[in-house]
């Protein structure tokens, strides 16, 4: 069989026009129908690229000049923060930001879930899409004798030294900085993952925007801290905001931030923050979403989308740490949560003790088992909620949905292609798309979350 041959060949120079943009934010180029994907270009826009990489069915290139620039195009400094720091869009207005999100779902819903006539409505942004997260997990390393930390350039493990990141919030940076100097100025040394020595592995920061509670976790090799009285002592003074210091143990060779064991050093082991009026306990391993501004304006239209009278049976799949469900159980009879992850389950029936709310059920297992097993029981939702991991739902959970029949589903998603593909299997077990509402969740990135509202036919 004759080896198929590419129509470029490496470091190739082309001048391309540029039609699409991928969800990692790389515009593509076609030459003679091959795709080359290229950092930093913009649809409707041309340039001189060199081909840096070719496989068999697409290559990547590298954008040497922009001849036709986008007219959403802004200029931003050649950085590596932003080309590598979680930035990848920062070279496009916020108005292109949310036009391009807003098209991937409506390309994946007419391409994948065969679903054109669906409406997709415009994108839910912010006032200021900077400095949003509420949440660092900084890699530290050494250079010249010197702590350094930041973030790792792209399929490597090299850290890129930064100061500051432009999409977390100002305490956040803040916080890191500062352990960093103080870790410097007591000779604490970095880990050295290829020997598996050292200290210290990441830095870690939360903050609860609404309360102005801050979180500092140390993440080390080591059991031992050194210094750690000093340590602490030193960080209280600097972070007048602090609430809680952790040191999370991780002697694991792995990729995987923390280790199981947490000691809380200093202060309280949860810190708080509210999502509308619901108030949420957060330790140094929970799971909360790093948007809580957007968190809000997608949870609020998942309760629009409910349409909740106060007479109705809610079930919440994939119900994490409970924040969908006690946001439901406000204007419902009864929300039932099922979450496979056994500490979040504990976290959502502590986050629904906290806020005095007792028409919610949360049981560990999967949904796709569980929620079977109440039906059984008599237990049947009129709504049922799933906001399922990026590879969404699990063919099972969905085959129950359509078995069991709730009049509406409300499907949470941060993957638009997974949610097409879903959306089709439910319409052709009996159900409708009403309307698919994305929400700007993480601006400067590709991503997008998208809330819809399906509905039962012939309900």
């Amino acid at each position: 069989m004759a080896k198929i041959q590419a129509p470029v060949h490496k470091n190739e120079i082309l001048d391309v026009e540029f039609e699409d943009l991928t969800h990692e934010g790389h515009a593509v180029a076609k030459v003679e129908g091959y795709p080359l994907f290229v950092q930093g270009a913009l649809p409707e826009e041309t340039g001189r690229i060199q081909v840096t990489k070719v496989n068999k069915g697409y290559g990547f290139g590298r954008l040497m000049e922009t001849t036709k620039r986008s007219p959403y195009r802004v200029d931003v400094p050649k950085s590596e923060m932003h080309k590598y720091g979680g930035t990848q869009l920062s070279h496009i207005s916020y108005e292109g930001q949310l036009k391009f999100k807003e098209k991937q779902v409506r390309d994946v819903m007419t391409r994948i879930g065969k679903l054109g006539d669906v409406p997709v409505h415009p994108v839910l942004g912010m006032e200021n899409p900077w400095h949003y997260r509420n949440k660092a997990q900084v890699p530290v390393g050494e250079k010249n004798g010197q702590l350094i930390s930041g973030f790792f350039k792209p399929r490597s493990h090299e850290i890129i030294d930064t100061n500051e990141s432009l999409i977390q919030i100002a305490e956040i940076n803040e916080a890191v900085q500062a352990v960093k100097e103080i870790c410097n100025e007591l000779h604490i040394q970095a880990y050295d993952e290829t020997a598996h020595k050292g200290t210290l592995r990441h830095i870690v920061a939360r903050y609860g925007k609404a309360t102005g509670e801050l979180m500092v976790v140390i993440v080390t090799r080591s059991s031992k801290l050194p210094q750690q009285e000093q340590l602490v002592e030193k960080i209280v003074n600097r972070l007048p905001k602090v609430k809680s210091i952790v040191h999370n143990i991780n002697s694991k060779r792995t990729n995987v931030i923390m280790g199981e064991e947490n000691r809380v050093l200093w202060g309280e082991p949860v810190i708080h923050d509210y999502i509308g009026d619901i108030k949420f306990a957060i330790s140094a391993r929970s799971f909360y979403q790093v948007n809580p501004d957007q968190t809000k304006v997608l949870y609020e239209k998942a309760l629009e989308y409910a349409g909740l009278s106060g007479d109705e049976t809610v079930i919440d799949a994939y119900c994490g740490i409970g924040t969908i469900s006690l946001f439901l159980a406000q204007q419902a009879k009864k929300v039932y949560g099922v979450e496979i992850v056994p500490q979040a389950i504990e976290d959502a029936k502590q986050n629904a003790e906290l806020n005095g709310i007792t028409n919610v059920e949360f049981e560990v297992g999967e949904a796709e088992t569980v929620i079977p097993n109440w039906y059984k029981q008599g237990i049947k939702a009129d709504v049922l909620v799933v906001d399922p991991p990026r590879k969404g739902c699990d063919e099972a959970l969905l085959q129950t949905i359509i078995d069991m029949k709730p009049k509406k589903v409300v499907y949470v998603s941060c993957n638009p292609g997974t949610l097409a593909r879903d959306l089709r299997i439910l319409e052709d077990g009996g159900y409708e798309t009403a309307e698919v509402q994305p929400v700007d969740m993480f601006p400067m990135t590709g991503h997008v979350e998208c809330v819809s509202q399906i509905v039962l036919k012939n309900s």
